[in-house]
């Protein structure tokens, strides 16, 4: 039986050579990750200089420096796992672990509750 023209044939597949719609899909995934990055660090230089009836000034900078310093973190992360993700698709090897996300998540409830202590003493 013939394969489908829209079915890669693995055994012509060239040593080390990786489906595309893999390399895309971890293109995608990283650029999520910029545009989460990108969100964080405007939220954090609005939270800076836009918000000024937000708790006080210094309160202010610090939850916005914050902001700005996990938006930072969040893009190196992404980028570090773009580069694991397509070394292990390229070479076989195991894809990267979970660890990096979990840090990423705890920092933002902690940055949650922070802000949420910040809001309250404004009233």
């Amino acid at each position: 039986m013939p394969a489908s023209d829209d079915v890669p044939d693995p055994t012509n597949a060239l040593p080390g050579s990786v489906d595309a719609r893999f390399t895309l899909a971890a293109e995608r995934t990283v650029l999520s990750w910029f545009r989460t990055a990108l969100g964080l660090i405007a939220a954090g230089l609005a939270v800076m200089h836009v918000l000024p009836d937000y708790s006080t000034q210094t309160s202010r900078d610090i939850l916005g420096i914050c902001l700005v310093a996990f938006g930072t973190a969040t893009a190196i992360a992404g980028g570090l796992r773009w580069r694991q993700t397509t070394n292990a698709l390229r070479d076989g090897g195991p894809m990267p672990g979970p660890l990096p996300i979990w840090a990423l998540i705890s920092l933002l409830t902690v940055f949650s509750v922070f802000a949420v202590i910040l809001g309250l003493q404004t009233r």
